[in-house]
């Protein structure tokens, strides 16, 4: 069998710190890309309070954009690696449990009845797709449930939601509320506001933390359930403190921003040589990795000529399938 070569791995501290400074250096970037063409001393101008509109497009605009940039990313790049060590298939991502797809479904389902004279707010109607998904999905999957019953009940989970949506979009009252779903879910942080920050950070934070509390048990894992439980180590406390984390995190995030995908993919993918393969040490650099992505691809969007801004979710397709195909093809090399 056909080894691959690994990168030299690199020291825990400094492989976050060399992200950390990306994550910084493109939250800043971000600040400054848009339309309107402005410069460092018109950040000082709206420090000082000396231009409202200068204001109004840093810290009512831009500022809550990079913010949701870097939470949004950041969990699905931890959702992405925790999710891919507690199934140990290198192929898995945030939406391969359902949540991500029953909170599009919430969503849509939120502006199809909107466009029909209802007024109902989408982030919460996405977050109660999300909840009901997770809800299902630990019902489906209980306490003596394998991985694989996880994974197949996500798929479940997964096809209806993408059913359900279908059928809404079908059924749409009107064209412009079709319009309004498939635009949303394309995914975008344009037109967001500090109100969709506070709403998203609170899910997000304490989803991140279940996360990065599973890194032990994630380390563990990958010696097999049987050996995991001889080092103390509950395979179903593990498989409830992953899935709930994945879904406070995915489910927010698409509450905010709609359905961006191949996140909690990529990253996790690209450094995993890095950390020496460890899955514990994986989590915290897949969050910065995730964050610098979509600052980084939310940026890009912005600077498109003529003046129309690509959906989020279609950057990230874009960078995704091919390191999709790629891992295939990796995998099927290997297993020759």
């Amino acid at each position: 069998m056909m080894m691959r070569a690994a990168p030299a791995r690199l020291h825990h501290g400094a492989l976050g710190l060399f992200l950390s400074l990306l994550v910084l250096v493109l939250f800043v970037l971000s600040l400054f890309l848009g339309p309107a063409d402005l410069g460092l001393p018109d950040l000082f101008k709206a420090i000082d309070g000396d231009d409202g509109i200068l204001q109004a497009i840093f810290w009512q605009i831009r500022l809550p954009r990079a913010l949701l940039a870097v939470l949004v990313g950041g969990s699905l790049g931890l959702s992405g690696a925790a999710l891919q060590g507690l199934l140990r298939n290198p192929l898995a991502e945030p939406g391969v449990i359902g949540v991500s797809a029953s909170a599009g479904f919430g969503a849509v389902l939120a502006l199809y009845f909107s466009a029909a004279g209802l007024s109902l707010s989408v982030p919460l109607a996405a977050m109660t797709g999300a909840f009901l998904a997770t809800a299902l999905l630990l019902v489906l999957a209980r306490r003596d449930a394998s991985v694989l019953s996880l994974i197949l009940a996500g798929v479940a989970i997964n096809a209806l939601a993408g059913a359900l949506t279908a059928l809404a979009l079908n059924l749409s009252p009107n064209p412009f509320a079709l319009a309004d779903m498939v635009h949303w879910l394309m995914g975008s942080f344009a037109d967001r506001s500090h109100r969709d920050v506070m709403m998203a950070a609170p899910f997000i934070i304490m989803g991140m933390a279940l996360l990065l509390l599973s890194g032990r048990g994630l380390r563990g894992l990958v010696l097999g359930e049987e050996t995991a439980q001889s080092l103390g180590i509950n395979p179903a406390r593990l498989r409830l403190l992953v899935t709930l984390g994945a879904a406070l995190c995915v489910g927010a995030g698409v509450a905010v921003a709609g359905a961006i995908g191949f996140v909690g993919l990529v990253v996790p993918h690209i450094l995993r040589p890095w950390v020496g393969y460890d899955p514990a040490r994986l989590l915290w650099p897949s969050a910065l990795g995730g964050a610098a992505l979509l600052l980084g691809a939310d940026s890009l969007v912005r600077l498109l000529p003529g003046g129309q801004e690509l959906k989020l979710g279609v950057v990230t397709a874009l960078i995704g399938a091919p390191v999709f195909l790629h891992l295939i093809w990796s995998t099927r090399r290997l297993m020759r």
